[in-house]
């Protein structure tokens, strides 16, 4: 992400496009060799400059220590500075400008938890001191903002920014911040408003320009966007994240060489970015430069040693092998690109372990929605001790009902808590997810409160540990709120309209046309534990597509060696289907989506779930009336 050459004294600007991994190229810290011998008489003759500045009077001592950190700071010596800073604050506790400035030190050092406890005691000191600090408040709503969002609390910054733009309405910077943080949590028409005043504000804004071009994007504005992008290029040509963006808007587009282009140029600005070179090679494979998409796959694997880039290498060199053996496709080979989307109707399926197509579809986006937001990596235990540690008291809906809610501000903190082992970036990518998916079905609009233990219920299910287990957490979760007097048993109606709403969550393509419906029941009979189970395992009108989101879980790490769908020809990852009668394997995705081989073309399919190869060799074994061991 792109950051100004302003310093956090100023204005703060690093906010940037979301788009774009890190802008670690463009930063030019000063780094010393810390056994040298400069570096060593620097020490030293910082040290009596602080005890020069120590045996002065108070005020005379504090201005000295700020005088040094500001001249640090000026020099990139962060940690120097901090200790200069910190040591003012010692000095004059409640002057804001020590707590102000050691807050922007700890956020240039990347210390955005430490940054934030120390601009939240500038505020303080400010609020408390109006008189003399009205001028500094504008900045350290700014700062503020800038800090949470390091860790990723993009709705907390938003609440900064919009304060500093209403203490000081020409903010352009605080206007620019804001906008860039609505559209990272895809409020994209309040991100548009706040670019374009901040733009207006000040035309030659390339920064600005590069994230309301993103966010045009995102709206289906692409010429506009196009201009924006060129704008921010044009007034800076090397700004690296205008040059990402818009390739990523040219490749949506279907114009590939131009998408190439664009990627080849952040390269040429940061040569090791991963994320350019494998859009790179995306769009020369677009573009049909099969060869050179390879080479820049290759690179890419070698930035950063993903296995995803290690099986695309290996897709890109068997079709390459494909095309130079065959001059036609072969009858049953995957010569023949073409495919047919054949109904569900028409695959049946062989063994009681078999998965349904459109379950597996289902559990599928499940499974997309647990990587993306990482939850699939916070156990439910830790849900379970959040729920009991958050007091949350008791408020009432606008229908007079007794609820435990919270604003989304106040929730980001908690889901930032639970999944404190996120990066800041990775946090947000994970709450937009969440944001999106769930919040948007839960409540009305972005400032109605969310029934927080409705929502811990919700996310139950997606954390890691056994089913039952999360099955007993969404049961004391719906326990957890107001309604349920009795701490061994819920309303029955509760557990109705959690399971709608799960099902409207994730499971969207089966109809929920009677939520509303459920809302309005009065059935406040008691359920159990026991009850709840049976009605959230119910195949149909439950959540049992739990147990196939648990087996694709476990199957993550399973390969089948060589074996690779007949269709994407993919290494099979996960449960291979198997064709009984023409004998062709499908990975979880295409079979999914219904895809068969058009020269096998059938009236119905008999498809066989194999969750490792071991059952395949079995089931092999069997049919030839042979024990295993003989085979």
């Amino acid at each position: 992400m792109h950051k100004d050459s302003n310093s956090f004294t100023s204005f703060s600007d690093s906010g940037w496009s979301r788009d774009l991994g890190s802008g670690d190229c463009t930063e030019r810290l000063v780094l010393w060799d810390e056994s040298g011998p400069h570096y060593v008489l620097f020490l030293k003759e910082l040290a009596a400059l602080r005890g020069r500045a120590d045996t002065a009077e108070l005020q005379e001592a504090f201005d000295g220590h700020m005088a040094i950190g500001r001249a640090l700071y000026e020099q990139q010596l962060y940690q120097e500075a901090l200790a200069s800073f910190q040591r003012a604050s010692e000095l004059q506790p409640t002057d804001a400008r020590s707590h102000f400035h050691a807050g922007n030190s700890l956020c240039a050092l990347r210390r955005h938890a430490e940054a934030r406890e120390e601009l939240l005691l500038a505020l303080e000191a400010a609020e408390a001191g109006l008189n003399r600090w009205a001028h500094l408040l504008p900045q350290i709503h700014v700062n503020l903002g800038v800090s949470m969002e390091g860790e990723g609390m993009l709705l907390g910054a938003c609440e900064h920014y919009r304060e500093a733009a209403i203490l000081c309405p020409t903010h352009f910077r605080a206007l620019k911040l804001l906008g860039s943080a609505l559209f990272g949590v895809g409020e994209y028409q309040d991100a548009k408003k706040a670019l374009e005043e901040a733009v207006l504000l000040r035309p030659d804004y390339a920064d600005a320009r590069c994230d309301l071009g993103s966010v045009l994007h995102a709206l289906g504005e692409d010429e506009r966007a196009v201009q924006e992008f060129q704008k921010a290029i044009d007034l800076k040509p090397g700004h690296m994240d205008a040059l990402y963006n818009l390739g990523g808007l040219f490749m949506d587009l279907g114009r590939f060489a131009r998408a190439a282009e664009m990627y080849a140029r952040v390269l040429t600005i940061c040569p090791n970015h991963w994320q350019a070179q494998l859009n790179k090679a995306v769009s020369l494979l677009g573009a049909g430069e099969a060869e050179e998409a390879r080479k820049a796959l290759k690179e890419a694997f070698k930035m950063t040693k993903r296995v995803e880039l290690y099986d695309a290498i290996a897709h890109l060199k068997k079709l390459k092998k494909k095309k130079k053996k065959k001059k036609k496709p072969l009858p049953n080979g995957n010569g023949d690109e073409s495919f047919l989307l054949v109904d569900p109707s028409k695959f049946r399926m062989v063994g009681l372990e078999s998965v349904a197509r459109q379950d597996l579809a289902d559990a599928l986006e499940i499974r997309a929605f647990q990587k993306l937001t990482r939850l699939s990596c916070c156990n439910v235990d830790l849900l379970k001790k959040e729920l009991n540690q958050n007091d949350v008291p008791i408020s009432y809906s606008g229908s007079g009902a007794p609820e435990k809610s919270v604003q989304r501000v106040a929730l980001e903190a908690i889901v930032h808590k639970m999944l404190h082992f996120l990066k800041g970036d990775m946090f947000e990518e994970a709450f937009k997810a969440i944001n999106e998916k769930i919040l948007s079905v839960m409540v009305a609009s972005a400032s109605a409160r969310v029934d927080l233990g409705m929502f811990f219920a919700v996310l139950a299910p997606i954390c890691s540990g056994p089913a039952d287990e999360r099955t007993r957490v969404a049961f004391d979760a719906l326990l957890w709120r107001p309604n349920s007097e009795d701490k061994a048993e819920i309303r029955r109606c509760d557990a109705i309209a959690y399971i709608k709403l799960l099902r409207a969550v994730y499971i969207p393509s089966h109809d929920s046309s009677d939520m509303i419906e459920v809302h309005g029941m009065s059935d406040v009979s008691r359920i159990s534990f026991h009850d709840f189970v049976g009605m959230f395992d119910d195949p149909d009108r439950g959540f049992g597509i739990l147990h196939t989101l648990v087996k694709l879980e476990a199957g993550d790490r399973i390969r089948h060696g060589r074996h690779t769908c007949f269709m994407c020809q993919y290494p099979i990852v996960g449960s291979i289907f198997k064709e009984m009668r023409c004998s062709f394997n499908l990975c979880s995705r295409c079979y999914s989506e219904g895809k068969v081989p058009s020269n096998f073309k059938q009236e119905d399919y008999e498809f066989k779930e194999y969750g490792n190869l071991t059952e395949a060799m079995r089931d092999k074994c069997s049919c030839l009336n042979l024990h295993p061991e003989t085979y």
